[in-house]
C-alpha cells in the first residue's frame, strides 16, 4: 500500500486536503468520489515525508481518556455488525493522537493478516496492559468482543476520573506549600533587609523577640547555599533507595498509605480500582488467579501488592475470595462483606462494580474534605508569617516611640 496526499472540493467549493493509503492514485480517486469529493490533485507521497510520518507517532502520549474512546468507538462499531478491520481502520483514519494512530494502523496489519487482536495487542504493553489483553481475550474466546470493548472502555472512563481526583488531591497541598515558600522568600530577600538597616542606624539594643528572629534571619541567609544543599542531597539519596533498595521501596510505601488525607485517598483509590478492576475481569470471564495476577502488576506500593499477593495464595490453599481477602490484612471490613455478598448470590462481578462505584464517591468526600481544610491552614499560615515579621520589625519602633 502506498501513500498518497489529495486536494479535493465539495459540492459546496470548500478545498480538503488529507493523505489516503491505496494501491495507485486512481483507488485514491475512487475513494474521494465516494465521498461526494472532487478530485484536484493525488500525488504520491516522497520517501522523506513518509519516514517523517513514520517518526511522528511516538511523539504523542496515550491517556486514559483517548484509550476509553477508542473502546467505545471499536464498541459501537463491532455491536453494529462492521468487522474489526474496519473498525480499526476507520478510526486509525479519524484519531487524533499520533502515537495512537501508529499503534492501531500496526494493529490493523496484524489483524489483517490473521492475527488475534488480543496478541496484536501484546506487541505493545505499553500501550494495552495485561487487563486490555485479558478482556479483549476473553470476549474473543466467549464470542463476545462488543461486550469486551464496552468493559474496557468503562474501566478506562473510571480510571481516568480517578486519576484527576487523586492528582487534584495532590496539587492543592503542594500548590500552598509553594506559595508559603515564595511568601517567605520574599519577606526574607526583600524586606527584612531594609529594616535591619534601619536597625543599625538606631544603634539601640533590640527587643529580644526582634533580636531571636534577626538572629534566625542571619542564620538563614549565611547557609542557605548548605539549607538547599541538603534538602537537594536528601531528595536524591531518597529517590535512589525508594528506587533501587527493597526495603527502601517498602518503607516509602508505608510512609505513602499512612501519610495524613493523602495516604487516605490513596487507599481508597486503590480499593475503587481494585473492586473495578476485578469487576470487570470476572465479567469478562478471567479466572480469579489471573485477576489477582493482573491487578498486583498494577501497583508499585509494596505493602498493597503483599496484600494481593496474600490474597491469591490463601485461595490457592482452598479458602474462598472474601475470606482470602480478610486475612490479607488491607482491605476495608466493608470490602470483604460485599465480596462475600457477591459469592453467597452468584454476582460477585456485579457487586464489585458497585463497591467500586460507593469507594469512588469516597475519594471525591475525601478530596473535598481536603480542600475545604487547606483553604483555612494556607489563610492562618500566611496570617501566622505575616504576624511574626511585622510584630518583629515594629517592635523597636514602638519601643522608641515610648
Amino acid at each position: 500500500m502506498k501513500s498518497y496526499t489529495f486536494i479535493a472540493r465539495d459540492h459546496s467549493g470548500k478545498s480538503k486536503q488529507g493523505v489516503r493509503q491505496g494501491s495507485s492514485s486512481s483507488d485514491v480517486v475512487l475513494w474521494l468520489r465516494e465521498q461526494g469529493l472532487f478530485p484536484i490533485s493525488v500525488n504520491e507521497m516522497a520517501e522523506k515525508k513518509k519516514e517523517k510520518a513514520a517518526a511522528a507517532p511516538l511523539r504523542g502520549k496515550i491517556k486514559s481518556s483517548d484509550m476509553a474512546a477508542i473502546c467505545w468507538q471499536l464498541n459501537a462499531m463491532v455491536d453494529g455488525g462492521i468487522p474489526i478491520t474496519a473498525a480499526l481502520q476507520t478510526i486509525s483514519e479519524d484519531v487524533e493522537n499520533y502515537q495512537l494512530r501508529y499503534v492501531l494502523g500496526q494493529l490493523l496489519e496484524k489483524v489483517q493478516k490473521g492475527e488475534r487482536l488480543s496478541k496484536s495487542m501484546g506487541e505493545f504493553p505499553n500501550v494495552f496492559n495485561s487487563l486490555s489483553r485479558a478482556v479483549i481475550m476473553a470476549g474473543e474466546t466467549g464470542g463476545d468482543l462488543g461486550g469486551a470493548l464496552k468493559r474496557l472502555a468503562e474501566y478506562y472512563e473510571s480510571k481516568d476520573k480517578l486519576r484527576k481526583k487523586v492528582q487534584g488531591a495532590m496539587a492543592y497541598p503542594a500548590f500552598v506549600m509553594v506559595f508559603i515558600v515564595l511568601i517567605v522568600i520574599f519577606v526574607m530577600g526583600f524586606i527584612v533587609p531594609r529594616f535591619r538597616n534601619i536597625f543599625e542606624q538606631i544603634g539601640d539594643d533590640l527587643p529580644a523577640f526582634t533580636q531571636g528572629f534577626m538572629n534566625f534571619y542571619d542564620m538563614l541567609k549565611d547557609n542557605i547555599l548548605y539549607i538547599v544543599g541538603g534538602a537537594v542531597f536528601a531528595v536524591i539519596v531518597g529517590t535512589l533507595i525508594f528506587k533501587h533498595t527493597k526495603r527502601g521501596h517498602c518503607i516509602f510505601s508505608r510512609i505513602a498509605l499512612s501519610f495524613p488525607l493523602i495516604g487516605k485517598v490513596i487507599n481508597q483509590a486503590f480499593v475503587a480500582t481494585f473492586c473495578k478492576t476485578m469487576g470487570t475481569l470476572l465479567a469478562g470471564g478471567v479466572s480469579i488467579l489471573e485477576v489477582l495476577d493482573i491487578i498486583s502488576g498494577m501497583t508499585e506500593n509494596d505493602v498493597i501488592k503483599a496484600a494481593i499477593v496474600k490474597t491469591r495464595e490463601n485461595i490457592t490453599n482452598g479458602s474462598d475470595i472474601s475470606s482470602s481477602m480478610s486475612k490479607a490484612g488491607f482491605f476495608p471490613n466493608m470490602v470483604v462483606k460485599m465480596a462475600q455478598v457477591g459469592e453467597e448470590s452468584g454476582s460477585l462481578a456485579h457487586v464489585l462494580e458497585r463497591t467500586s462505584k460507593y469507594y469512588e464517591q469516597k475519594v471525591d468526600s475525601t478530596v473535598g474534605m481536603i480542600m475545604s481544610l487547606m483553604e483555612p491552614i494556607m489563610i492562618v499560615t500566611v496570617g501566622a508569617i505575616v504576624l511574626v515579621v511585622v510584630l518583629a520589625l515594629y517592635l523597636p519602633i514602638f519601643s522608641m516611640t515610648q
